[in-house]
């Protein structure tokens, strides 16, 4: 395995908060395997861009800040294969589609979609000193100014990952009793977090994971499969690109299962951060007021006057909150209309609770940043996780705070000024929940055959698997 110069720029600039419990000690045993293989090895430079960003400390070894957040947890550098795969997820790439469609073989033309995540939005509105739904608007007229055909808003697909999770959660707490790894059960929607489950945890972890797509891929099923079929347009003629607050995003992206060998195309073609969309504006030296205010697409139905919403949950897709009133009401017949958190270590690792009648019925959690993972991995490996349910993300404050779009200029730490204003403008998003959307029952129907089919568990369910390498760990990482 090869830590390549490309990857090396973009770890640099993706995953500066994570693994920072991992310390290089002068006392102890040096492993150096990837240093070894950067060349970035002497550069200042590096250094200080893989300084931690406010989630613990590290030590310096000779010089040099090695941080486990470098590899996407992923206990090993990247293969040659990997590092190409994320070398072509950038604005180079969607600029050559582009490119393409401007000549005159047509044969090569592909129809241009982009899906924005509801969590990149906040982002934009902030810069343009919008609302979200006023930024939304300016962001597709930018989009298609580029020669993007279709500007979409992944809400939809993060509506289906959640009513699947729902499902699968009560199938699991049903089965607990003859089932060991029935629970916890762990989301699926962070690819940071399921990148260090596969690739180090393994099976401690890997069988307790919600099978459900994460939101962007089942909006690449959507795009590709369903939308596709709409424009009589075969897979490969698609072009889809996804725009999302995380760099981690790229690597999901690019995962074996998502990809059609036999078309040669994949579910999400290209991922782009909020932060490369904002400078390509700036590069191209776009001013807001300039752009037209343009209404986004919807895969079914024509475009209107659609209102943008959120789901539940602080900054995030709300997993949790929607599996815990969901579970209550399937599993004991309460309805529960507002959930209280309870801080544990910190705001990153929260708790909540069902009770009735002094019994406790439901215990979930939310565990954000790894170093609070850490916490619940060491808990689990003792038998002491006592939750049925847990969300988990790797970045700290959610997916709001993906450092896609997060980075202060100076490049060291997260901009926190900026993360508290798309707080805010997120919560002004009024709430939908995804078992009301008509667009959804429709879609279950007319694209899946139904609830349960076949079909649906085919596009909208994964399997996660134990992908840990032969080498024992470094004696130098401490967890």
């Amino acid at each position: 395995m090869v830590l390549s110069p490309i990857y090396d720029l973009y770890i640099c600039r993706s995953q500066p908060s994570k693994m920072s419990e991992i310390i290089i000690s002068k006392r102890k045993e040096k492993c150096e395997n990837c240093t070894k293989q950067c060349n970035k090895k002497q550069s200042n430079d590096s250094a200080n861009l893989l300084q931690d960003r406010g989630d613990g400390n590290e030590q310096l070894q000779e010089g040099f800040q090695l941080q486990l957040s470098a590899c996407l947890s992923c206990d090993g550098c990247l293969s040659e294969e990997e590092t190409l795969k994320i070398s072509q997820q950038n604005l180079e790439a969607v600029q050559r589609v582009l490119l393409l469609n401007k000549k005159c073989d047509v044969s090569k033309h592909k129809v241009l979609v982009a899906s924005i995540c509801p969590q990149s939005l906040p982002f934009f509105a902030v810069k343009f000193g919008l609302d979200v739904t006023e930024a939304a608007h300016k962001l597709c007229g930018f989009l298609k100014s580029l020669g993007v055909q279709y500007v979409f808003d992944t809400t939809l697909a993060a509506g289906f990952s959640i009513l699947e999770s729902q499902k699968e959660f009560i199938q699991r707490y049903r089965r607990k009793h003859h089932d060991s790894h029935a629970l916890p059960m762990f989301t699926s929607s962070c690819p940071g977090w399921i990148r260090y489950s596969e690739r180090v945890l393994g099976s401690l972890v890997t069988p307790h994971i919600c099978t459900a797509r994460s939101p962007q891929q089942i909006m690449g099923c959507l795009v590709k499969d369903y939308f596709s079929k709409q424009q009589k347009l075969s897979p490969e003629k698609v072009y889809h690109v996804l725009v999302a607050p995380c760099f981690d995003k790229k690597l999901e992206a690019v995962r074996e299962e998502f990809y059609n060998s036999l078309l040669e195309t994949r579910d999400v073609d290209c991922v782009l951060t909020s932060g490369e969309i904002f400078y390509l504006m700036e590069q191209k030296k776009v001013s807001v007021e300039e752009l037209d205010s343009v209404t986004l697409d919807q895969v079914l139905g024509e475009p209107g006057d659609m209102t943008l919403f959120r789901h539940e949950g602080r900054g995030s897709e709300g997993f949790l909150e929607h599996i815990f009133k969901h579970a209550a009401k399937e599993l004991f017949g309460l309805d529960v209309h507002e959930i209280t958190y309870k801080n544990l270590r910190n705001r990153d690792f929260q708790e909540v609770t069902l009770e009735r009648d002094g019994e406790t019925l439901l215990q979930f959690a939310a565990v954000y940043g790894f170093r609070n993972i850490q916490t619940l991995v060491h808990r689990m490996r003792k038998g002491r996780v006592p939750y049925q349910l847990v969300e988990v993300l790797s970045c700290t404050g959610g997916c709001l705070s993906g450092r896609g779009q997060t980075g202060s200029e100076a490049g060291a730490r997260v901009d926190k000024a900026l993360i508290q204003q798309m707080e805010e403008a997120y919560s002004s998003l009024p709430v939908h929940l995804p078992e009301v959307n008509p667009i959804i029952h429709t879609l279950y129907q007319d694209w899946l055959q139904g609830q349960d089919s076949l079909q649906a568990t085919t596009l909208l369910h994964t399997q996660y698997r134990n992908q840990t390498l032969s080498h024992t760990q470094p004696p130098h990482m401490q967890w």
